[in-house]
């Protein structure tokens, strides 16, 4: 049974990005290589229709399946250690794609409020008027208003939909915000960080303004202040899956972590002090409290998963875990995170900023413990839930996501879909980064390019101490005793050694270097994942490099303007209580008042 959901507004279709970049390539007949990805596209898209007509994986019986997604903010490539790094483990982690399938070419815009509005709208960030860098908290802008988003879809098909933790996507006025965007419920904050303990948020501008930021749906939350923040909200989603439960509805969920996005600065990297003792062995004190943060990240997924178990509820759902982009190793919000081997960070056009850490689990995977490649988008993840839940999208909603739950949820041999994905398209800095088959375009770089190279090594001193033992770590996490018993074969040390083997990145060697602010960089990611072999002047492909110009050309006709607007001083939380407010339609105070890490809105707690 398929649930129609219908929305009046002009959208993109489901499977517009992959048609349309078959039609392109069709018009360039002449170009071999350009007929083969085109020819391959729709064969790939005719073997999931047919594959989707043979196969029912998209619910347990009759109930619709809950659906969680997980979100770290900032956390790197490397850092989760199924990838081989041995500093700290993320066993929890680890062990949702041990069970599940690791997302091992996952795809996400490299800031906060892009990534964010892809996954909630299906769409590239220059069809949301998002493409350029990110809402501060004293901006009175939002993604289009005019986008139908995922929990929308999903609150019409009959999901209880929640959001814990972090927005980012606008608040200057109610319509901005997450309860009135298609959650039924928001428990977090609205803004980009905030204090791990004190929800105090210091915008790093001129004026360095405080303000409390914390809320339980429209109102100010003010209970339970001074617990750590990964903690709080677990402690939170634990409850609404407990509920949600109990009601018999099925369950929409996001968990948008603070971490291990960094604090304010002048206390960046926070921690509770006996999860920091557990890293001694790592010398960098910064590091060290970074590798501690991600320990309560995992306990924090494993907490979930059990969560999940104890309502018994995982028969019946899906389960995401996913960074919004890679780690800023260094400069700004710094957290000493590692997208190694991929150079680039936070805020780039590179991989260290795309290729994002990634996992999911469900009893509906049919290839379950093993290495999911095809490439995927953030953006893909509306219409691959949608089917998932069979909910009908209408082509109005014109996505540009594309619905890839027939290779999730099928044999591990699936074949490939051939996609486009566009990385970034920002003519206010003059970057593009473009994926279309298996090459990359760059043109142009962010912050004068100086990280616009591998920033980071893997640490081979530094080993945690449970390191020798990691396969019984991963099998004792509380995820893994939890999926356990889904599983269809034993979650060897064997097997596990080997999706390992599958979940390793071969670099290749350097040849031939590229300085993104003088020259056009075209990478084969398929032998050159980590782009170190610019293929720019290589007259063998120049068709493909004047196909990526003019696909950057076509992309960029189709582009809404930017949404972005400049702070405006009545924004401040000096004149709203120190709270950062609806400062659109809510009247500033006339008389200022000195905000610091205590006192109003919250003082009668203190």
């Amino acid at each position: 049974m398929l649930v129609s959901v219908v929305f009046e507004q002009p959208h993109r279709t489901v499977f517009g990005a992959a048609f349309k970049y078959f039609s392109y390539y069709h018009s360039f007949i002449k170009m071999r290589v350009v007929i083969l990805s085109a020819l391959l596209l729709l064969l790939n898209l005719g073997w999931v229709k047919a594959y989707d007509r043979e196969t029912n994986t998209t619910r347990t019986g009759s109930k619709l399946p809950n659906i969680i997604i997980i979100m770290a903010d900032d956390m790197g490539f490397d850092d989760l250690s199924i990838r081989g790094g041995r500093e700290f483990l993320t066993p929890n982690i680890d062990a949702l794609a041990f069970h599940g399938r690791l997302l091992d070419r996952l795809y996400a815009p490299a800031m906060c409020t892009p990534s964010r509005g892809a996954l909630l709208s299906g769409k590239y960030p220059i069809h949301t008027g998002t493409q350029h860098f990110v809402i501060s908290n004293q901006e009175p802008w939002s993604l289009k208003l005019n986008t139908t988003l995922m929990p929308e879809i999903f609150r019409a098909a009959g999901y209880s939909t929640n959001l814990v933790g972090k927005w980012h996507l606008g608040y200057a006025r109610p319509e901005f915000t997450p309860t009135h965007r298609g959650f039924d419920y928001h428990y977090g904050y609205w803004g980009a960080y905030i204090d791990y303990y004190q929800r105090r948020s210091q915008m790093p501008d001129k004026t360095y303004i405080m303000g409390y930021d914390f809320r339980r749906n429209m109102e100010v939350e003010c209970a339970d202040r001074g617990v750590y923040m990964t903690d709080l909200l677990t402690n939170e989603a634990e409850r609404v899956i407990q509920e949600t439960a109990a009601k018999q509805q099925p369950l929409f969920l996001m968990i948008n972590h603070l971490a291990v996005h960094t604090g304010n600065d002048n206390d960046p990297l926070q921690v509770p002090e006996e999860e920091l003792q557990k890293f001694t062995h790592i010398k960098d004190p910064n590091h060290r409290k970074y590798a501690a943060m991600v320990s309560k990240l995992d306990k924090s997924v494993g907490r979930v998963i059990g969560a999940l178990a104890r309502a018994e509820q995982l028969e019946n759902s899906i389960v995401i875990f996913y960074s919004d982009n890679g780690a800023p190793s260094v400069g700004m919000f710094a957290n000493t995170g590692s997208n190694w081997p991929l150079k680039g960070q936070k805020n780039s056009p590179w991989e260290g900023g795309l290729r994002v850490a990634g996992a999911i689990w469900s009893p509906l995977l049919k290839a379950r413990s093993s290495v999911f490649t095809q490439p995927i988008y953030v953006g893909d993840f509306l219409p691959t839930l949608a089917h998932a839940a069979g909910i009908e999208l209408p082509d109005s909603l014109q996505l540009d996501g594309i619905d890839l739950w027939p290779q999730l949820s099928g044999p591990k041999e699936a074949p490939h879909v051939p996609r486009e994905i566009l990385h970034s398209l920002d003519d206010v800095w003059n970057v593009s980064s473009l994926l279309l088959g298996h090459w990359k375009y760059v043109n142009g770089t962010t912050l004068a390019g100086q990280y616009d190279q591998q920033l980071v090594q893997r640490e081979l001193d530094d080993l945690d101490p449970r390191a020798n033992r990691y396969v019984v770590e991963v099998r004792n996490s509380l995820a893994s005793r939890a999926l356990a018993r889904f599983d269809q074969q034993r979650l060897t040390q064997h097997r596990m050694k080997n999706i390992m083997i599958d979940a390793k990145v071969d670099c290749g060697d350097m040849q031939r270097g590229c300085n993104a602010l003088l020259e056009e960089c075209l990478y084969d990611m398929s032998v050159d994942p980590c782009e170190r072999n610019n293929l720019a002047y290589s007259e063998q492909h120049a068709e493909i490099l004047a196909t990526m110009r003019q696909r950057i050309k076509q992309l960029r006709a189709g582009a809404v303007p930017i949404q972005n607007l400049p702070g405006v001083a009545y924004a401040n939380p000096t004149l709203h209580e120190c709270t950062w407010d609806l400062f659109e339609i809510k009247k500033p105070g006339s008389v200022p008042l000195e905000c610091d890490m205590h006192g109003i809105p919250c003082s009668a707690q203190i």
